[in-house]
């Protein structure tokens, strides 16, 4: 019944892929609207990991959710099964229906239909936790390792050896093949290849995005060629040994060695998993465990829902790798020989640790063999699980780039996708370094590479934290942050569904930052989340301007590490994507740029430092060279691949000559080569500087104190915007060069919607110059859109941004009104503005909610001026509103906590209300001390006994200041 209409929904599916990929790339788009940037819509809006904690979850709770967000203006919700509440000392929570069931199936089919109604769309985890797996998982099905045992026999003789079965998991074991080679005094003393355990992938080689190409490209224990035998002396005794594991060989002469070769599971687990789904991971190499997988658990889930699927339901997830090592599935020997054109057989010895041929030979069949391995992850799990989604209509966005460095080309896997989704973490103790926390970059140049529209994110994850995060000192910054590094559609994480029988704040995922109803300040929320939507709709909607492309290489594992690490040495002035050998093997040379079909195009491409290429990638980039490209780097010296090894070397060195000479004699130089130029010993800013390239952005008087970044679009070819962010904790002013002219620049202010020319530029050689002024972790749209002659100057002097002048400190007491649900006073006076944590009601200090200030003035100063309130600290989470004479005025959300005093009373009294939020971390604090049964507050999570109170409240000074204009 479903067949027909499947059809339909994949042939629209393509079609709709491929307008919007012609879209996108073409630039065919209506100009940048002015309305839609001032009042975001759903289409631009954020989505959220929506967490169903251990399957504790209700309809009506379901309900409540989503139209929360409905009313918050997300897009939608990725629907994600876990449990992981007891990590960290948590408590549990009630255990709900298990994934798939059929309770759980009338929530999935409950949710779906609500989204529909109020026009959401959702996406699936298409399991409980991670990684992919789950109950149903068989052992021959799970992720697979290499196992062996080894044994050292005289021979000469007839033997009849019972072979010692390999150690191996879960009572599962398969043999592959036996070998034997010939067995030397003195093979103890040659080492097997440096970081076997990553180089054979039987473990991740790192728990974080790192370029580690020195590892797999090299041998720290150099070039002895010493080896445990050579190739022809490997001998295939597999089918010498019979059912019982018994060997019958007439050995010849000498000593031997004897290795028996299987595999088994690799003892990952279901990691964060609901009641009881738990499990062994799935082989992440094998299309027939996906579909074995697809068809038990996910086809049911997408049929239950018929025409809802590919509309309402439009995404599949799984998250991120982190499953340990895996180096083996079922056909891999077959795999490996069709993709490499050799058979492995022969070096399997190497993966026990023997030196076959040469320490250079044996570490060229790794090479090899971890490429094989990513081939088959990107191509028979994620390529293969967009395919099966594609029936349905349905797109994929998986984690599938790490950051765990598992044995994956992390651009490869997201070419796989139709989403390209990653994560970035909010500052926490787990991950507190910029390179540990970021990880949007990758995932960017995924999407431009590839053509993808949408760059996407897990965003504000932390460990550690629970309801004390600020909102413009924690998440603006890490938000922004990873805006100039390419995300354009941000996921909270995370949004926890919380039955109202679970209290207040009600149950809670062990990480992430806290987003859902039950937060005490998600009545304002929308402030920050339109935030969001503005920069979405912006960056969703232009191409990204780059001038440099950064060739990765082929090894596996590899994965881009975050925007500063900056391999080509592009930045500050120039920005970069990174690409991978299959993407480069698409490049094209127009009129000297460097193109892709996807419409993306670059002036340099620069190769890695290490001197490695393959022969294809090689042979490319000389195409590219003679048809008019720039090529920055060193001289190719080797290949890595063992495949077809010795032509493959000659070729590379005759082609090597023939770009950069057959010798090059200066550190630093260039040379044509046809109508391209191969330069080296130059970093890709310092090329293009030297060709007299202007700097992209430039923010002119930076110092070494303050930190800038940006992300620069482009719309038609008729419209240039760059996103600025200040990752600076103070206010700073400074001046900027954007590469455009002829163009009037505006000022786009992405939290408030307001938009307005610039006063002061200046237009000289290409560059516009403009003076900007940020808040605290500021940023800024600055757009080009509207034609000017190119000598047109603005103003010589002055400021783009008012000044204020303070006319007035509002210091009478303030009449402050709780909320009256923990016992406190109704009304209270505060004589001067403190924090709540240090007033002596204790129902004050431990006090966590809103609260409203009131007070009454008559302004002073002259007629004819604009006047602000500003409102000074707020402390917690700082978050407030403003009225004036019951008027909203509107929400603050970051300092300078300042609002335009609109509809003020010159001469007469005036009352100014201030409705202030906190977290719930003080009346948690308060509450530690209370039994569970006397306590106000309701929560798996529990209360620590390092947490301290939190400063809260209106901390002012409150100022009314007067506009003074440039």
């Amino acid at each position: 019944m479903r067949f027909l209409p499947k059809v339909l929904l994949l042939f629209l599916f393509v079609l709709c892929l491929g307008a919007r990929d012609q879209q996108i790339m073409t630039n065919e788009q209506p100009l940048l609207s002015e309305d839609r940037f001032r009042r975001p819509t759903a289409q631009d809006g954020i989505s959220c990991f929506w967490w169903w904690l251990n399957g504790n979850v209700t309809k009506a709770s379901i309900t409540h959710d989503l139209e929360d967000m409905h009313e918050k203006g997300f897009n939608g919700a990725l629907i994600f099964d876990a449990g992981g509440q007891d990590q960290g000392g948590n408590d549990q929570v009630p255990q709900g229906p298990l994934f798939g069931s059929a309770e759980w199936r009338a929530l999935f089919e409950h949710a779906v239909k609500e989204a529909h109604r109020l026009g959401l769309k959702l996406g699936l985890s298409i399991q409980s936790g991670w990684n992919l797996g789950g109950p149903d998982v068989k052992p021959e099905e799970a992720a697979k390792l290499l196992t062996w045992s080894e044994i050292t026999v005289s021979g000469n003789r007839a033997l009849q050896l019972p072979l010692a079965l390999p150690q191996h998991r879960d009572n599962f074991y398969r043999d592959i093949a036996i070998v034997a080679i010939p067995a030397h005094d003195g093979d103890t003393t040659i080492k097997p290849v440096s970081d076997l355990a990553v180089k054979i992938a039987s473990k991740e080689a790192a728990g974080s995005a790192t370029d580690m190409s020195h590892i797999f490209l090299d041998d720290t224990y150099g070039k002895d060629e010493k080896a445990h035998a050579t190739i022809q002396e490997v001998m295939d005794l597999t089918k010498q040994m019979d059912e019982k594991g018994v060997l019958q060989w007439q050995a010849p002469a000498g000593k031997w060695t004897i290795m028996r070769f299987g595999y088994t599971t690799n003892g990952a687990h279901v990691s964060t998993a609901s009641g009881q789904w738990q499990g062994l991971v799935l082989d992440y190499m094998s299309k027939k465990h996906f579909l074995r997988y697809w068809n038990s658990n996910v086809r049911p889930l997408l049929e239950s829902i018929d025409t809802l699927a590919g509309t309402t339901l439009n995404y599949l997830h799984t998250d991120s790798w982190e499953l340990g090592g895996v180096n083996w599935t079922d056909d891999f020997r077959a795999e490996f020989k069709q993709r490499r054109d050799y058979d492995l057989l022969s070096y399997l010895p190497v993966i026990a640790g023997k030196i076959i041929n040469s320490r250079t030979e044996s570490n060229r069949f790794l090479f090899d063999f971890r490429k094989t391995i990513g081939d088959c992850i990107a191509d028979n799990h994620y390529a293969f699980f967009a395919q099966k989604a594609h029936e349905y209509g349905i797109g994929i966005h998986p984690e599938s780039g790490g950051p765990h460095l598992g044995p994956i080309d992390g651009l490869k896997n997201y070419g796989r996708s139709d989403l390209v989704m990653s994560e970035f973490w909010s500052p926490s103790g787990h991950r507190p370094t910029p390179a540990a926390r970021f990880f949007v970059k990758q995932a960017s140049s995924a999407a431009h590479i590839y053509g993808k529209k949408l760059v996407a994110a897990e965003g504000f994850t932390t460990i550690g934290h629970h309801w004390d995060d600020v909102i413009w000192r924690d998440m603006k910054p890490s938000f922004d942050h990873e805006v100039c590094a390419g995300l354009n559609k941000a996921y909270l994480h995370t949004f926890t569904n919380s039955p109202k029988e679970m209290g207040l704040p009600g149950q809670e995922y062990f990480a992430g930052t806290h987003f859902n109803p039950n937060i005490t300040w998600w009545k304002f929320s929308k402030a920050f989340f339109d935030y969001m939507a503005r920069v979405q709709y912006l960056m969703q909607d232009g191409q990204f301007i780059a001038d440099v492309l950064y060739y990765y290489g082929d090894q596996v594992p590899n994965i881009a590490t975050l925007k500063a690490s900056d391999p080509a040495k592009a930045l500050p002035d120039f920005d970069y994507d990174v690409i991978n050998e299959e993407c480069l093997l698409q490049l094209h040379v127009a009129n000297g740029w460097i193109k892709l079909p996807y419409g993306m195009q670059y002036r340099v491409l620069v190769l890695p430092k290490h001197a490695v290429l393959s022969l294809k990638a090689l042979q490319k980039i000389h195409q590219l060279v003679e048809d008019g490209a720039t090529v920055i780097g060193p001289k190719t010296e080797r290949t890595m691949s063992l495949e077809e090894e010795v032509a493959a070397n000659k070729t590379i060195h005759q082609l090597a000559n023939t770009l950069w000479g057959e010798k090059v004699s200066t550190s630093k130089g260039s040379r044509k080569v046809g109508k391209g130029t191969v330069a080296w010993g130059y970093t890709a800013k310092e090329w293009l500087l030297a060709q007299h390239v202007q700097p992209d952005c430039r923010f002119v008087d930076a110092s070494d104190s303050t930190v800038f970044d940006y992300i620069h679009q482009q719309r038609q070819g008729k419209e240039d915007y760059y996103f600025l962010s200040s990752q600076n904790k103070q206010a700073v002013e400074t001046t900027v060069d954007f590469r455009v002219s002829g163009k009037l620049p505006e000022f786009w202010n992405p939290e408030t919607g307001e938009i307005r020319e610039a006063r002061v530029y200046q237009q000289k050689n290409g560059v516009t110059q403009v003076p900007i002024a940020f808040r605290p972790y500021g940023s800024w749209f600055v757009v080009f859109r509207k034609p000017i002659p190119f000598d047109q100057q603005g103003a010589a002097s002055g400021k783009n941004f008012a000044s204020y002048t303070v006319v007035d400190t509002l210091k009478q007491p303030w009449e402050v009104a709780f909320e009256n649900r923990f016992g406190q006073p109704k009304h209270i006076s505060f004589p001067t503005l403190i924090s709540w944590a240090d007033h002596t009601n204790e129902n004050i200090k431990y006090y966590s909610g809103a609260a409203t200030y009131k007070q009454s003035f008559i302004p002073k100063g002259g007629k004819n001026q604009t006047y602000y309130v500003d409102l000074g600290q707020i402390a917690d989470v700082g978050i407030a509103c403003v009225w004036l004479n019951g008027k909203n005025l509107g929400i603050v959300w970051s300092p300078p906590y300042r609002i335009k005093l609109d509809g003020l009373k010159l001469g007469q009294q005036n009352q100014l209300e201030v409705e202030v939020i906190n977290s719930w971390r003080n009346r948690l604090v308060g509450d530690r001390a209370l039994p569970k049964e006397k306590r106000y507050t309701q929560t798996n999570i529990t209360i620590r006994d390092d947490w301290q109170l939190l400063k809260a409240g209106l901390l002012g000074p409150v100022t009314l200041q007067v506009e003074r204009l440039y």
